[in-house]
């Protein structure tokens, strides 16, 4: 009788030790997520993802705010799907070029309400970001009316190109000295948006803000004056 117990007693520590290491494998790793009023807004690909944890079952509404400059101007752009939930997450598909800045407008059953923090949307360290993509990466050949494959001669711009993760990188380091403008088009001309000012020497244009992948134009102007006219190429899968 007591070795049926000991034998049940082992099997069932060994079928706990198996379920614990499974639900230790299957919780992703990565960094911890903030627990509100704190969050956290990672620039991925295209987009930029808001996550938290909340302490408040009693939220019936989470509005996700957004601002260029931290201070004002701050717009409602969506909810959360399931305010009540501890672990939520929201991804910002549109962002604005240059900084965007979020913060969380909650509001819970009594009508009374509270805001977040405010925090800057920030590169996501896991991405190779940093990673200029040069003519070994984009398509730099077209095919002409005989049918023989040409070569384009092309290399990407010291002041605005693209990086491993899909996205524009504009880098102006007299931008606090100069007044830089920039602006973007698409390969027949067509006038996409403009970068007005460059206030910082670095700045980081979301991917999906030039809405699909291929060749765009662009033209830099310092001080009034056109510094570089040049392109630029977005592809359609790239590197993380």
């Amino acid at each position: 009788m007591k070795q049926t117990v000991r034998s049940i007693i082992a099997t069932v520590i060994f079928i706990g030790t198996i379920t614990i290491a499974k639900a230790q494998d299957a919780v992703p790793a990565g960094p911890p997520v903030p627990v509100l009023p704190d969050f956290s807004a990672l620039i991925k690909t295209g987009k930029i993802q808001l996550d938290w944890i909340s302490g408040f079952p009693n939220a019936v509404q989470i509005g996700v705010q957004r601002s260029l400059d931290s201070v004002l101007n701050f717009t409602t752009i969506g909810y959360a799907s399931y305010p009540e939930q501890t672990r939520n997450a929201y991804l910002d598909n549109k962002p604005a070029p240059g900084k965007n800045y979020y913060r969380l407008f909650i509001l819970f059953k009594n009508n009374r309400y509270m805001y977040s923090k405010t925090v800057l949307a920030v590169t996501d360290s896991t991405i190779a970001a940093n990673t200029k993509l040069g003519a070994q990466d984009v398509v730099t050949s077209n095919t002409n009316a005989t049918g023989t494959k040409e070569v384009i001669p092309w290399k990407p711009s010291n002041y605005v190109y693209t990086t491993a993760d899909g996205n524009v990188n504009i880098r102006l380091p007299q931008a606090a000295q100069k007044k830089y403008a920039v602006k973007f088009y698409e390969p027949t001309g067509a006038f996409l948006f403009e970068v007005e000012q460059v206030l910082e020497p670095f700045l980081i244009l979301e991917k999906a803000i030039f809405m699909h992948a291929g060749w765009f134009n662009f033209e830099i102007y310092e001080d009034g004056k056109l510094l570089e006219k040049w392109s630029l190429y977005i592809p359609l899968s790239y590197r993380s």
